[in-house]
């Protein structure tokens, strides 16, 4: 499916703010640099509907996007950002569990890990929390124009090992640089439709 409408609609805080109108969700989690607002930009097409920043852990709020009139992306705060205090830190996972946790139009949970480096603590256990509440798991490797392919192909297969993924769980490669693997994001994405 082509997304060929995209808006912003709401920063929340708290469910009260959530968008009532029963529409489907895809979220996307991962740590603060892992590229979540870069790739929702990438595969909408637009270079400023989420906010990007060279300053990890810029996303605080969940943020929702209406993609052509059916379904919302939301863009969830990043988590093992170190540079803020611990009581943000523990605010941020609270919005973010609230979230996850209660929303029952949330279908899909997009999990985005830096291809560049091993998945840290945090990486396992929302990789796990997806898998405990029966969600498919779908994990993009991102940043991947960082690295050759032959880096690439070992640093998936780490990425596999330490998240416990299944063979018939996929991994996605893509670079917000190139927008390489956009199409097969995409497909994953909207295979409900």
């Amino acid at each position: 499916m082509d997304i060929n409408k995209s808006e912003f609609i709401i920063s929340a805080v708290k469910p009260a703010q959530y968008p009532n109108d029963n529409k489907r969700e895809i979220a996307f989690v991962g740590r603060s640099n892992a590229g979540k607002s870069s790739l929702i930009n990438a595969i909408t097409n637009r270079r400023k509907l989420a906010k990007t920043s060279s300053t990890p852990g810029k996303t605080r709020l969940v943020n929702f996007f209406l993609i052509n009139d059916i379904l919302y992306f939301v863009d969830l705060p990043g988590y093992g950002y170190a540079k803020v205090s611990k009581s943000e830190k523990k605010n941020w996972g609270k919005v973010i569990e609230t979230y996850l946790v209660n929303r029952e139009q949330l279908k899909k949970v997009v999990l985005l890990v830096d291809c560049r480096h091993k998945p840290t603590n945090d990486d396992v256990i929302m990789y796990d929390w997806i898998k405990y509440y029966n969600y498919e798991p779908v994990v993009v490797a991102t940043k991947s124009d960082k690295v050759s392919n032959n880096q690439l192909f070992k640093n998936m297969k780490l990425i596999r090992q330490t998240l416990g993924m299944e063979k018939h769980e996929k991994i996605l490669p893509f670079s917000a640089l190139n927008k390489k693997g956009k199409e097969e994001i995409l497909e994953v994405i909207f295979d409900e439709e």
